[in-house]
């Protein structure tokens, strides 16, 4: 299930859209769709939207996560408009199961050192988007609260896997 489609179903929680959910296979053929006019609203991630909101072809209605985001300090939250709102993409690494805690220790350590380097910080920035280093404690914490919280949107929603 898609981000896109829990952040929607988040909103039911509420107030209920107007119009069919579409779901799609990935943000790409999604935003071509937004860009050509077949839809007229989506939930993108800021990362794959930024630059055609820059660039004018994609106007920013809010954003999803609970502050608003320094990149587009204008725009705002929607939880403005629907209190208590708040959703927020993410991505991690992970390894097998049964990898060995000093190969997972020493990728963290190499995984937390990238994170720090400036460079990346400013493409990350640039992007919208903010680097959470952490232990894989840490990690396993943010899946297991994001799993929780996405579980009771779905299941108030109805929503079903694809």
């Amino acid at each position: 299930m898609s981000h896109q489609r829990v952040s929607v179903s988040n909103i039911k929680l509420d107030r209920a859209p107007s119009g069919p959910l579409l779901p799609y296979r990935g943000a790409g053929p999604a935003l071509v769709d937004l860009l050509g006019g077949q839809v007229q609203v989506m939930f993108a991630t800021m990362s794959s939207s930024i630059e055609y909101v820059r660039g004018g072809k994609l106007r920013a209605l809010a954003v999803t996560t609970a502050r608003r985001s320094p990149v587009l300090p204008d725009i705002p939250t929607v939880a403005e408009f629907v209190p208590g709102y708040e959703s927020s993409f993410w991505t991690g690494v992970g390894a097998p199961k049964n990898t060995p805690a000093e190969i997972v220790d020493k990728l963290n350590k190499e995984i937390n050192a990238a994170l720090a380097d400036p460079k990346l910080k400013a493409r990350f920035a640039e992007l919208g988007a903010t680097a959470l280093p952490g232990s894989p404690a840490d990690f396993g914490r943010l899946i297991a609260d994001e799993t929780e919280k996405g579980a009771k949107v779905v299941k108030f929603a109805g929503v079903k896997a694809d």
